[in-house]
């Protein structure tokens, strides 16, 4: 189990994966702004993967010991 994780860790941590964590919170902001109402909370949580995908931080990885910043979690990871 904990090596589906990884995997999914090392994408999201990537470079590709910083730009698809910032899209997608753009995405939910937008939709969330748009839809209005109870949507605004959509637009709260999109502000997570937007933040960890502009300031390169990867938010799971200290979940499974791995380093916080972006750059250390790639080297740990053998990402680019």
């Amino acid at each position: 189990m904990r090596g589906a994780f990884m995997v999914v860790l090392r994408s999201i941590g990537s470079t590709p994966g910083r730009v698809v964590r910032v899209m997608a919170g753009l995405v939910l902001i937008a939709v969330g702004v748009v839809a209005g109402g109870w949507w605004l909370v959509l637009a709260a949580v999109g502000v997570l993967p937007l933040a960890a995908g502009l300031f390169d931080v990867c938010v799971l990885g200290p979940l499974f010991r791995l380093p916080f910043g972006g750059r250390a979690f790639r080297a740990s990871q053998g990402c680019r």
